[in-house]
């Protein structure tokens, strides 16, 4: 008995019809990061700005009000608390809490001086109701070193994946993956920043990971476009285009959905996970739609491909074009 397909095998969309759409939503995206940079900027996490991050354990269910109350007031600016539980804090849910504080300056001790004061005087408030199961302390010069290394090391991966493409395929394509990876980044760094969540070195690794993974799909429609364009010589361009893009839809999409579905359970893996979690999810669907409908659509404003005009006549094999 066949196994039923909720997705045909083939699809017949006009992509490159449908292509401004496509620019129009990628347009909106790429403005809305920018303003989110230029207005908002990033959350940057305790990673970036250093400070204190110490983990805590409870017996009983954390109250997160009653326990933010008690930190704030020890006058600490805005402190970030959030519970969890399971995993590594081994607890019943909202058992464990992250408590984040953002770096101090008290009069007449140096930064690390200051932080282990922080830390002395959360435990201190806190008492015995809370076990401290971590505590790691960061320093300024160390966390802007860390951004910096970031924030290159994400460009030159991006750089590297548009270098190979263009030596594996042509350099049209190269410009192509260049853009739509570099597009994908962008993308999701801007969700980061619109909706204020921490960004930190996790958040970085995900980028990272984001981009061998929009780079995979961006190449599967580049093999694809250049095995037709070998086998239809006198395939116009939209048409090949069209065609490739067709050929791989559904791959493309069921590796898609796969993937998403195995990042689905990290959301619920506390806040570390979850904070690499959504940005592959995030790059996931960002990196799916611009394969789809825009790396390969860039080829149709380059030069021609291997330097040759393409005719407009209808799809031809190569062996009856000769």
């Amino acid at each position: 008995m066949p196994l039923l397909r909720f997705i045909p095998e083939t699809t017949n969309v006009d992509f490159v019809k449908y292509r401004w759409w496509a620019f129009g939503v990628d347009g909106l995206l790429l403005i809305m990061s920018l303003v989110a940079f230029t207005v908002l900027g990033f959350n940057m996490g305790l990673d970036f700005t250093g400070g204190v991050q110490m983990q805590v354990r409870s017996a009983q269910t954390i109250d997160i009000g009653t326990l933010r109350g008690q930190v704030e007031a020890l006058n600490f600016g805005h402190p970030t608390i959030t519970t969890f539980g399971g995993g590594a804090c081994n607890q019943p849910v909202d058992s464990c809490a992250v408590i984040r504080v953002q770096p101090q300056e008290i009069e007449g001790l140096d930064a690390n001086q200051s932080n282990e004061r922080v830390v002395q005087t959360v435990r201190k408030t806190l008492g015995s109701a809370y076990t401290f199961s971590n505590t790691e302390i960061i320093g300024p010069k160390v966390s802007g070193e860390l951004f910096r290394d970031g924030i290159v090391a994400t460009v030159l991966a991006v750089l590297m994946i548009s270098v190979w493409v263009w030596f594996r395929f042509e350099w049209q394509y190269g410009v192509g993956a260049l853009i739509a990876t570099g597009h994908d980044v962008l993308v999701v760094a801007g969700f980061y920043a619109l909706f204020q969540w921490e960004f930190n070195l996790n958040t970085v690794a995900a980028l990272l990971l984001l981009a061998g993974y929009s780079i995979n799909d961006t190449v599967v429609v580049f093999d694809r476009v250049r095995e037709n364009r070998r086998k239809y010589k006198r395939m116009s361009l939209p048409d090949l285009i069209n065609l490739s893009t067709n050929h791989i839809a559904t791959r493309t999409t069921l590796v898609s959905v796969a993937t998403a579905l195995s990042v689905l359970p990290l959301l619920f893996g506390g806040p570390v996970l979850l904070n690499f979690s959504r940005a592959i999810l995030l790059g996931i669907l960002v990196g799916t739609f611009s394969s789809t409908y825009v790396a390969s659509a860039l080829l149709l404003y380059m030069p021609p491909v291997g330097g040759k005009g393409v005719g407009t006549g209808k799809e031809e094999p190569a062996d009856a074009a000769a």
